[in-house]
């Protein structure tokens, strides 16, 4: 398993966040599999010249949020999508996430057809991923 994480220390969002979000784009991409191993957190923090405290909040964060496990003693694995729950506060977070985004693209002029010629290529790049993913209702 290989990840390459890159900080932007000027960014609006916090360390942490970046590494949370780089890591889940991760795994939804299939860079990242159900069982890889990510790097300890003090391997982490060294790597990206961050405080291990931080690296520990962003393992944390992804912990909540399903998508990884840790074992104490072994390490932090990436958890297997059939294992996850959804959340429905999740999903609301996502509904409300794509909400925004339709609405910047209105805003730049975008027809509808266009949003969804956005949004089906942006699909196309996640390809074969969330497939066969347990549902609240199952």
């Amino acid at each position: 398993m290989a990840i390459w994480i890159q900080i932007l220390p000027g960014a609006k969002d916090p360390i942490y966040a970046q590494i949370v979000d780089q890591v889940a784009r991760a795994i939804a991409n299939g860079q990242l599999s159900p069982g890889d191993r990510l790097p300890a957190v003090r391997t982490l923090a060294g790597e990206l010249v961050i405080n291990p405290n931080t690296a520990a909040r962003a393992y944390t964060i992804l912990e909540q949020q399903g998508l990884v496990h840790t074992r104490t003693g072994c390490g932090t694995f990436v958890a297997d999508p059939k294992l996850r729950d959804r959340d429905l506060a999740q999903l609301n977070v996502l509904n409300e996430r794509i909400d925004n985004i339709i609405t910047q693209g209105i805003n730049l002029g975008l027809s509808q057809s266009e949003l969804d010629e956005v949004f089906r290529s942006r699909q196309a790049k996640f390809k074969g991923r969330g497939e066969g993913g347990k549902s609240k209702n199952e």
